[in-house]
């Protein structure tokens, strides 16, 4: 097996030794480094959906997204500056407008990555207007929900239950503002024959979309067990692959 040949570069100044097959995030993650995440679940495939982890390289006026971009040789990467911050403000901006997130009022108050992610860089209030969409709950199965009003569509649930679960339950319809999790064919989720009603999904939300009923205070604390299983997991089929 031909091994990732190995290159350096630098990260906020900092001299960083990898493989060429690592990216940006894994390699800042290794070094102490943070970078925002949301989409972003170790153990799970790489998305690039969010965009809280852009990152500027010097050379280009272009923002790339560190789950997904791969260092070359002698590159420069700044994780911290007032664009990023503007940006990444500006993204979670309209994350809580384009759905109905008002924390006061949310079961999830508390232990919401949205929530946290809009505290740690200082975004206090939104000034694009709401788009207040009219979304159903769906509580047709027995022991979870499904929120549409507190999802950021950060596929974490449809990846987990192909990738980990291999059932495929969750999916992605619409476009844009219009998009949805669904179950099967878009179906009620109770509905749904592929589920094996294993909670993987539950766990794995950011937000509290996905929840399990009766579970309202502090639903959104992860099984400490839970999230590095993803990562073994996924070490394991890997490996299988190669």
């Amino acid at each position: 097996m031909k091994r990732a040949r190995v290159i350096t570069f630098k990260i906020d100044g900092q001299d960083i030794g990898a493989h060429e097959d690592e990216t940006i995030l894994e390699l800042a993650r290794q070094n102490g480094i943070y970078i925002p995440t949301l989409c972003f679940l170790e153990g799970l495939s790489q998305y690039g959906g969010c965009r809280l982890c852009v990152v500027e390289v010097k050379g280009t006026d272009r923002l790339f997204p560190a789950c997904t971009t791969y260092p070359i040789e002698g590159m420069e990467v700044f994780t911290d500056s007032d664009r990023l911050h503007g940006y990444r403000q500006d993204i979670l901006q309209f994350l809580f407008s384009e759905r109905n997130h008002v924390c006061s009022v949310c079961v999830s108050n508390g232990n919401c990555e949205l929530q946290g992610l809009a505290f740690s860089t200082g975004m206090d209030h939104v000034e694009v207007p709401y788009l207040n969409p009219q979304l159903d709950v769906d509580a047709s199965h027995p022991l979870f929900g499904l929120d549409h009003n507190r999802c950021v569509m950060c596929t974490r649930c449809v990846r987990v239950c192909d990738e980990i679960e291999g059932a495929h339950t969750w999916d992605v319809v619409g476009r844009g503002a219009d998009a949805r999790i669904v179950a099967d064919l878009n179906q009620p989720w109770g509905e749904a024959a592929s589920c094996t009603s294993c909670g993987k999904c539950v766990q794995v939300c950011p937000t509290g979309a996905l929840f399990r009923k009766g579970a309202s205070v502090a639903e959104m604390r992860k099984q400490a067990t839970f999230l590095p299983y993803l990562s073994q997991m996924r070490a394991g089929w890997q490996n299988e692959e190669k």
